[in-house]
């Protein structure tokens, strides 16, 4: 990071509250980062804030990240509290899943609005007050990367996430302000907990996956830490696909490769 004024540099967080928001709260307070965290839930957010006040300054901000003043709101509260904004990490996102034909225009509208325009809106105010040093971090999905079966809205607009990072990266690289994603595979969150243990998911996942275990929020966010970080500050415009190998080998597991089949 930049060495620019004083204190410790600062990062926002959207869909801070749980899941893969939460570890990167948990990864960038163990590194050094003061945070604005954001996501709907107050009661979650004064949660975290009672865990980390003690190590780091931590402000939080209750609101919804498709609010047209959201944006303002949130890159508001980092000056105020801080004086600096040298990170953002849009992490908040709709899991919303369904083929072309069964998606109408609301379905297509909430998972736009939250995984793509939102993204879009935060950037953009973040620009307003990021300097040389800063970065971008979207998470995204290794279906933004290949097509997944009944993916619909959902895979294009990860896709697009990819493209407007790609987009910031060669706007404002020049400017020492980087963009990157971070597209995890399917990891074990509360939004995925439900269908984890199903056999059609165990098939389609951990039986396609070359590792010997699964995806944790952990590596995730250890992951977008690192594009934060010094060690990570040439890396631009890249799309990090964190799945174990599942998006990028033809991989089957022995047990499933020699099974016998069965006639549909």
């Amino acid at each position: 990071m930049s060495s620019r004024a004083s204190g410790k540099p600062v990062v926002l967080i959207t869909g801070a509250s749980a899941g893969i928001g939460e570890a990167v709260v948990r990864r960038f307070a163990a590194g050094g980062f003061r945070i604005v965290a954001l996501a709907r839930r107050q009661e979650r957010l004064t949660q975290l804030a009672g865990q980390f006040s003690a190590t780091t300054g931590i402000e939080t901000l209750a609101t919804d990240v498709t609010a047209a003043d959201a944006p303002q709101r949130a890159v508001q509260l980092a000056m105020k509290a801080f004086g600096r904004l040298d990170c953002l990490v849009n992490n908040a996102g709709s899991g919303r899943w369904a083929p072309l034909h069964e998606t109408d225009d609301a379905m297509m509208d909430e998972v736009i609005d939250i995984s793509l325009k939102a993204p879009f809106r935060f950037s953009r105010e973040a620009l307003g007050v990021m300097k040389p040093g800063s970065s971008i971090i979207n998470v995204g999905s290794v279906y933004g990367l290949l097509g997944g079966l009944n993916g619909g809205i959902y895979c294009a607009v990860k896709a697009g996430m990819i493209g407007m990072t790609q987009a910031l990266a060669v706007q404002y690289g020049a400017s020492g302000i980087r963009a990157n994603v971070v597209a995890p595979g399917v990891i074990k969150t509360d939004m995925t907990k439900d269908f984890w243990d199903t056999a059609g998911f165990q098939r389609t996942n951990q039986e396609m996956t070359p590792f010997d275990r699964e995806g944790t929020v952990e590596d995730v966010a250890n992951a977008v830490h690192f594009l934060a970080s010094a060690e990570g500050s040439y890396i631009n415009g890249q799309t990090l696909a964190l799945d174990g190998g599942w998006s990028t080998t033809k991989f089957l597991r022995h047990d499933a490769l020699v099974c016998e089949r069965v006639p549909a």
